[in-house]
């Protein structure tokens, strides 16, 4: 049984669709907003649910926001209620305000980190808290979280400051939560896609995507083989991982690491930094270059 959340259109209309394809009982959880965040609508979530319908396969649809205390809250009962168990959520709602850091506001800058950053904390602590009481009662867990970041989020994105720093946040986020719920018998992964979305549509334009009757590597659809195999019982071996998706591309993202070092044996004078770390950036690999430069 998955909660996919951000599942009424794009990436995670895709996720709902490809899990209930591999049997799943799906939430598929959407508040049906706007591109620009505004106004309000159940719409997109039950189409999918139609779509699973129609598959074949069970689903129910949520519009809670899960950047809500509440909401996330009612999310998690909500699968309780229906199916009777919680075995993944895919962390994937979000929306983008983009604008550079000079030029950006107070509520531009709240609004991605509340939804991205908070939106994922929420669910995962519902989730979690019901995961650890399962366990601690002698029940056995076995559980999958599949969180999303970007590569905004891992290497930086000009003119998406609040976006790059809520999916890094993301990113450190799943770390922690792997060694936190680890021994209640979850997993905690993510990914960070490339793909066609209505965030997206522009770097995607038409005639980019291949040409006709190819592969489309900007199909969103691509990417939910991964989160599917993620959420399986495969993958209980993998737990703290970042995954980057494009088309047919799955690579590993290598986060930070300790590098090279020098060791004074005591304080540092001022004056003698300098030389230590031209000596350290001299060991060093090149830092990931920054989107948008």
């Amino acid at each position: 049984m998955a909660i996919v959340t951000g599942a009424g259109r794009g990436i995670g209309r895709e996720h709902a669709l490809e899990f209930a394809r591999q049997g799943a009982k799906v939430v598929v959880n959407d508040l049906g907003t706007g591109r620009d965040g505004s106004g309000r609508s159940g719409g997109p979530a039950l189409e999918v649910v139609e779509e699973i319908r129609d598959l074949g396969g069970q689903a129910v649809a949520n519009s809670d926001d899960v950047a809500d205390w509440g909401g996330a809250a009612r999310l998690v009962k909500m699968a309780l209620s229906a199916y009777g168990r919680l075995d993944v959520l895919v962390n994937n709602a979000g929306f983008t305000r983009d604008r550079t850091l000079v030029s950006m506001t107070e509520q531009e800058w709240d609004e991605v980190i509340r939804v991205h950053l908070k939106g994922h904390f929420l669910p995962l602590r519902h989730a979690g808290a019901h995961w650890r009481e399962r366990s601690r009662s002698g029940r056995v867990v076995d559980a999958r979280v599949i969180n999303t970041t970007c590569g905004t989020g891992l290497f930086g994105g000009v003119g998406q400051g609040n976006h790059s720093a809520a999916k890094a946040g993301v990113a450190g986020l799943t770390q922690v939560a792997a060694a936190e719920l680890g021994p209640y018998g979850v997993t905690v992964n993510a990914i960070a896609p490339v793909a066609r979305t209505r965030m997206t549509e522009e770097v995607f334009a038409a005639g980019t995507d291949g040409p006709e009757g190819g592969f489309d590597a900007a199909d969103p659809a691509n990417v939910a083989p991964l989160v599917a195999w993620l959420g399986s019982a495969e993958s209980a071996h993998v737990t703290g991982r970042v995954f980057e998706v494009e088309g047919g591309v799955v690579s590993l993202a290598d986060g930070w690491r300790h590098g090279p070092r020098v060791d004074r044996g005591g304080r540092w004078e001022p004056a003698e930094v300098g030389d230590a770390v031209a000596k350290l950036l001299a060991g060093a690999a090149e830092p990931g270059i920054v989107r948008g430069t």
